[in-house]
């Protein structure tokens, strides 16, 4: 599988390379980053934490931004994986200069991937290459660091720290650590926002439909406007009260300059709405056929009628990492 088809300054340092003992830092709530075994996955890293020790060389982890699917619903991803998988989250670097021919981490698809830059394009914005994907694609510089290994417990090259560069650093500690109490949020939604709403009703799990809030009604409902779905008589766009547990936001665009993924977890637009699916085949000319797990139906799609799918938990946008089994 390939990934990629689809698509300050500091205080003087202190001069020391950060080097510390793997037991220290692979503790409870430790911040990491976590590699991946898993085929088109190579020389990627994700964001997570430390939940706990499962033996002398393996860990409990669960992934900041890649959730899987459980009974009750999408839920952050955990699974157990070895020590050689590990590293710490690499703190930020604000001397570091970008500059052709440098290997370089780009953050894509919710991790950071490793990528050699080619081009400067000027304000910023720079051309890298993926050689294990053989794709190159745009980036700007602010999702781009130098790339490092984690050797032996040090940084290779070497990394210095100063103090702003910490407080970054225990900023995103205290970000993975939060833990949200398991309760309903309260959306605010205002007048013309832009929404999605599913439904209960039997052939309509699944799908989300993009609708405009009208007004509140009282503290548990929303009239909405469907943008697609239309009255009986096809006079008017259709109207309905909603309950809030039935509406999220509209979910953020998500860059894809190349193809999907052959079981990459979809949104495919069919029948006025986005229904979710898993990529089963590639067709030519940008066309896939998706399978969806509810009706054990396939059908074919062009690249503009997909995007990719994405879990509303706990108030944040997360993508879904393990593809629907069919």
């Amino acid at each position: 599988m390939n990934p990629f088809e689809k698509s300050k300054m500091p205080r003087k340092p202190i001069l020391e390379p950060i080097s510390t003992s793997k037991n220290s830092i692979f503790t409870p709530g430790s911040a990491v980053e976590i590699s991946s075994k898993e085929p088109g996955f190579r020389g990627s890293f994700y964001l997570g934490s430390i939940v706990s020790s499962q033996a002398s060389d393996s860990y409990l982890v669960e992934y900041k931004t890649l959730v899987e699917e459980s009974p009750n619903g999408f839920q952050p991803l955990r699974e157990v994986v070895r020590l050689a998988q590990l590293r710490p989250a690499l703190p930020p670097d604000t001397k570091w200069v970008c500059t052709i021919g440098e290997e370089v981490d780009v953050y894509h698809d919710d991790g950071w991937w490793e990528a050699t830059v080619t081009r400067d394009l000027g304000n910023g914005r720079f051309r890298v290459f993926f050689g294990d994907y053989k794709e190159e694609m745009e980036f700007a510089k602010e999702s781009m660091r130098l790339h490092r290994k984690w050797v032996d417990g040090i940084w290779t090259p070497q990394l210095v720290e100063n103090k702003e560069d910490e407080q970054q650093k225990m900023q995103i500690e205290m970000e993975i650590n939060s833990t949200e109490e398991t309760k309903e949020e309260t959306l605010g939604f205002e007048k013309g926002t832009i929404i999605e709403v599913n439904s209960d009703e039997d052939g309509f799990q699944g799908a989300w439909f993009t609708a405009t809030i009208v007004e509140p009604i009282g503290e548990d409902k929303f009239l909405v406007e469907y943008q697609n779905l239309r009255t009986d008589d096809d006079k008017e766009f259709l109207r309905e009260e909603i309950d809030k547990i039935h509406i999220r936001p509209s979910p953020p665009e998500t860059l894809r300059d190349g193809c999907f993924r052959l079981f990459e977890e979809v949104d495919a637009f069919y029948n006025d709405g986005w229904w979710v699916g898993v990529i089963s085949k590639i067709d030519t000319n940008s066309r896939y056929f998706v399978y969806f797990k509810s009706t054990k139906e396939e059908m074919q799609f062009h690249h503009s009628e997909l995007r990719p799918h994405q879990e509303w938990i706990n108030g944040k946008w997360l993508v879904a990492f393990q593809a629907l089994k069919f």
